[in-house]
């Protein structure tokens, strides 16, 4: 569900997709017997998943209603996309993923003209190349091991093919506080759902950078 509580100053603000809950409940599955053995790794909630098209950082929350407008605008023009979910791999033996399969060249697209659309709402922000995945854990500084051994678990691992549903604009509490970083949809837009004149939020945030 959307939140609908008063917005901050400034907003950790990014765009994403996400998979759908069975999707995400296959690779869940998948990764029980880790979440038994590697209790110290700071998985991160289900829900939470997401494939970051955009971070664009701290924002005041003056930009949002720019990005709203520019957004929906898009997700009503743009296709569904066939991905999926596969393997696993790790950043600096810290950062656990599962990798996406499908339409990347479509993804690739949609990642750049969500970009371009974000820079012509006047709002600057480091462009890092996109590599889709999924971010699924963290590990503590003094454990080196953890996630090199459950990626190397999830090699093999072939989700089902699935349709993208939404587009959206999440905010983050990175750096709020030492608690797990938490997301929320600031909004959501069905992709392509929508006729002239339509352009209503979807309900539901990123089930699950």
């Amino acid at each position: 569900m959307v939140d609908d509580s008063p917005e901050p100053s400034t907003l950790r603000v990014f765009v994403a997709l996400a998979p759908p809950d069975d999707a995400k409940d296959e690779l869940a599955h998948v990764l029980q017997p880790a979440y038994a053995r590697y209790p110290r790794l700071r998985w991160n909630r289900i829900e939470d998943w997401h494939i970051t098209l955009a971070f664009l950082g701290e924002l005041p929350a003056t930009a949002v209603p720019l990005l709203r407008s520019a957004l929906a605008g898009r997700a009503v023009s743009q296709p569904a996309l066939e991905l999926g979910l596969r393997g696993g791999g790790h950043f600096d033996d810290r950062l656990l993923w599962s990798g996406i399969d499908g339409d990347l060249e479509g993804l690739h697209r949609f990642a750049t003209d969500v970009r371009d659309l974000v820079r012509s709402c006047g709002i600057d922000f480091r462009d890092r190349p996109l590599r889709p995945h999924l971010t699924l854990a963290r590990a503590r500084r003094d454990d080196p091991t953890s996630v090199p051994q459950v990626a190397a678990a999830l090699t093999g691992f072939v989700g089902r093919p699935w349709r993208t549903e939404c587009l959206h604009l999440v905010g983050s509490n990175i750096g709020r506080g030492p608690g797990p970083i938490r997301y929320r949809d600031i909004e959501a837009w069905r992709l392509g759902a929508a006729g002239p004149g339509e352009d209503a939020p979807a309900q539901g945030r990123p089930t699950g950078t």
